[in-house]
């Protein structure tokens, strides 16, 4: 299956913990960081999930955003620090690539983000995902 999500991050379910209608999932990423995502449980059962089971975190990149110091206070469950490897930028919108221990992702926000952010090339940032922004996908 091709997907047009860019973000694809490969690791292994290491906890599932059910809830009445959602379940979290938590994921140990490639580079030893932890992911959580809030799936249907319909979804674990339909995807045969396990601890133990490998997994694709899908997440697409509108739905990544970034803070250049660390996020306290926040109800975002998944934040992966990272360096911005490079970007695009067209008039209103600006894609920025971070490199991460765990893989590289990619951040789409507006190009006024950027600039109040002061993002380069080389910026240490910190990837912010909500867990319910986290689709699995199984091999």
């Amino acid at each position: 299956m091709t997907l047009s999500i860019r973000n694809q991050l490969p690791g292994t379910v290491t906890a599932i913990t059910p809830g009445e209608v959602m379940t979290v999932v938590t994921i140990r990423l490639s580079g030893g960081r932890a992911l959580t995502a809030a799936v249907t449980r319909e979804a674990v059962t339909e995807l045969g999930l396990v601890p133990g089971s490998t997994v694709r975190a899908l997440v697409k990149s509108t739905q990544v955003a970034l803070a250049t110091t660390p996020a306290e206070g926040l109800s975002i469950r998944n934040r992966l620090p990272g360096t911005v490897a490079g970007m695009t930028a067209g008039d209103a919108m600006a894609s920025v690539r971070i490199s991460t221990e765990d893989g590289e992702l990619t951040s789409v926000i507006t190009r006024e983000a950027v600039a109040e952010l002061g993002l380069t090339a080389g910026t240490p940032v910190v990837a912010l995902i909500k867990s319910t922004e986290v689709s699995l996908a199984t091999s």
